[in-house]
């Protein structure tokens, strides 16, 4: 029901200097895979074929990963490494991907409506290559957004319960159950301090909106830090209407940090050990 996707792709990665001084943080492996391409196996996975990419300088590898690699492919065909392309060919055939720049860095907010263009005037996607999420029973986090979205008609995020020591590091929700692990917001703070947060229910990066988000954040203010914020834009957009928050089933690993970008990989190592 919701055909396109839009990964904001344009940050410097700046905690993984200086191997993201040449390489986009977005193409990073997770042992074999870059993390780009996890967050496009999962979009593909909740029926979202149209995969739109908000990019910056430096950034064509990302471009480069979702091509045609004629020298590569020549140089392996009929070898038993040709396989370990099957997933991205997949990926290559079955999704259709555009491409635009953010030219200045002014938060979350301002890099999806920058994405407008690619999106339009209807319901989409958005994944944070950065948060790596292994849906559970195999079924993505997005797939799972995606099921709330078509009974409510309205934007949801995933959020998670974090130690409250550590709310400072996102967008925070308060609302009421309405289902088992799904809230109506009432409040939502961007990235408060512990004794100022409404609770430890932290929003993650997965989301879909509804088209008039983008209007909503052009008459948003700059907020913390000075930037654009999705967080002020999606309180604008509940008092108005309403936004759902669901805690996902399953495990996310903040690829952004070094902690979790190591434990994803052990994660996906060791997977790969027990299914030879």
């Amino acid at each position: 029901m919701i055909k396109k996707c839009l990964f904001p792709a344009a940050g410097y990665g700046t905690r993984f200097l200086p191997a993201t001084k040449a390489m986009p943080k977005e193409v990073m492996p997770i042992v074999d895979k870059p993390l780009i391409q996890f967050g496009v196996e999962e979009a593909l996975a909740a029926g979202m074929h149209e995969i739109a990419m908000v990019t910056g300088r430096g950034k064509r590898a990302l471009e480069d990963h979702f091509d045609v690699s004629y020298e590569l492919e020549h140089q392996i065909s009929g070898t038993d490494k040709e396989n370990r392309l099957a997933d991205i060919r997949r990926l290559m055939e079955e999704c259709t991907f555009s491409y635009t720049r953010q030219k200045e860095m002014l938060g979350l907010g301002h890099a999806i409506l920058t994405g407008e263009l690619l999106v339009g005037a209807e319901p989409f996607g958005v994944i944070l290559a950065d948060d790596l999420c292994d849906g559970a029973n195999g079924e993505g986090v997005m797939a799972q957004l995606a099921k709330i979205y078509k009974k409510y008609r309205c934007s949801v995020v995933a959020i998670e319960e974090v130690p409250q020591n550590e709310v400072y590091k996102y967008g925070v929700i308060a609302g009421s159950q309405i289902e088992d692990g799904l809230y109506m917001i009432s409040d939502m703070v961007e990235k408060p301090a512990p004794e100022e947060a409404p609770s430890n229910l932290a929003i993650i990066g997965r989301y879909i909106l509804t088209p008039d988000i983008f209007d909503i954040l052009r008459e948003t203010p700059a907020g913390k830090g000075g930037e654009l914020q999705i967080t002020d834009a999606l309180m604008l957009q509940a008092k108005r209407n309403m936004v759902l928050a669901y805690k996902f089933k399953g495990e996310r690993f903040d690829c952004g940090s070094m902690e979790g970008f190591v434990a994803a990989t052990n994660h996906y190592y060791q997977r790969m050990k027990d299914s030879e």
